[in-house]
């Protein structure tokens, strides 16, 4: 795998977004995920309180940047400075395989408007130049449709069904040669 440097896509863009490095003072922007029901309702294990959900993401992030485990960026929308979601390349342990993943959440508000496909499918094209993985996955819960209508867009395959922090899942995945 690359270094987290590497991982990080700070300061790529795609059309609409621009991606960084999430910030402490993005928590109150971020916030209002976790006070929409259907943006968690898939992942067991979540807290319930939106603040300690928060939080508890927040030092996931954070600890990702410090340890060289890829992470999370914001995808903040070049039109009007806003932030639109987050989505990253993060290094993953599943079934006992290190994987690097493509990982993405939108603020509710900005649902159905093609911002979660757009970041994944610059994550994967960004992986697949700097050769930084043969493969690469997301992690989707078996019932979360929106999100595997966006693996599947950006080209990914239901690979395998697995458990990953207790919760049923399936593996997208998509292969550098299948560009």
């Amino acid at each position: 795998m690359a270094t987290d440097k590497h991982l990080l896509l700070d300061g790529e863009s795609t059309n609409r977004l621009l991606f960084r490095k999430i910030v402490p003072e993005d928590f109150d922007l971020w916030l209002p995920f976790f006070d929409h029901p259907e943006a968690t309702k898939y992942w067991d294990g979540i807290p319930t309180v939106p603040r300690v959900a928060c939080t508890e993401q927040f030092e996931r992030i954070f600890e990702r940047y410090e340890n060289a485990m890829g992470g999370m960026n914001a995808l903040i929308l070049k039109d009007t400075n806003e932030l639109v979601g987050i989505c990253g390349l993060l290094i993953q342990e599943v079934d006992a395989a290190e994987e690097l993943e493509i990982g993405y959440s939108v603020l509710p508000k900005y649902w159905r408007k093609g911002f979660a496909f757009e970041a994944a499918q610059k994550c994967k094209q960004y992986a697949f130049e700097n050769k930084l993985s043969d493969s690469l996955i997301s992690i989707i819960h078996v019932d979360n449709l929106p999100s595997r209508k966006v693996a599947m867009k950006n080209g990914m395959h239901l690979d395998k069904k697995t458990r990953y922090k207790n919760n049923p899942v399936d593996i997208f995945r998509v292969a550098r040669t299948s560009l």
